[in-house]
């Protein structure tokens, strides 16, 4: 995807959020603004003090940001995550069945996306399956896969682990 076409994307999702905001009787303020900059600058899952680091400068207190990030959870603009007990949050997918896997490594701890079309297509047949035998509707699902990262693999085969 070329950069003038992702920048359309990004204003676009810009204007949504903020129209999703204002829509429940919120400002969209210059410090929710940088809350919610920050999941489009960051290429990881993001805890409320990563946020709180990543803004020091700005001024904004960790409260403001767990007050907004909670906000932005009950809005349905991010989504939490918790692993092993913390909390983390990116941004929400805008489709009726979002399917999303994440891999959390239990050596460094990193939370990566599992982007891969085959496996998502299997799995929304077999959601449908689900959905048709209990006369269920389903609107989110969470995966989380656990276990070493390609990084921390390598380090332990250097170490002889």
């Amino acid at each position: 995807m070329s950069g003038g076409i992702n920048n359309i994307l990004i204003v676009e999702y810009y204007d949504k959020i903020k129209k999703i905001i204002e829509k429940h009787g919120f400002k969209f303020t210059k410090q929710r603004e940088l809350i919610i900059n920050e999941f489009f600058l960051a290429n990881k899952h993001l805890s409320v003090e990563e946020i709180y680091d990543r803004l020091k400068g700005t001024n904004i207190g960790l409260a403001t940001i767990y007050r907004n990030v909670k906000i932005f959870s009950n809005m349905g603009i991010i989504k939490e995550i918790v692993v092993d007990g913390v909390s983390y949050y990116e941004l929400k997918m805008y489709s009726k069945k979002p399917l999303h896997i994440h891999f959390k490594c239990i050596q460094c701890h990193d939370i990566i996306d599992i982007d891969e079309k085959d496996i998502s297509l299997e799995y929304l047949k077999l959601n449908n399956v689900i959905e048709d035998k209990n006369e269920l509707e389903i609107y989110d699902i969470n995966i989380m896969l656990i276990g070493l990262c390609k990084r921390c693999r390598e380090v332990n085969k250097c170490q002889g682990q």
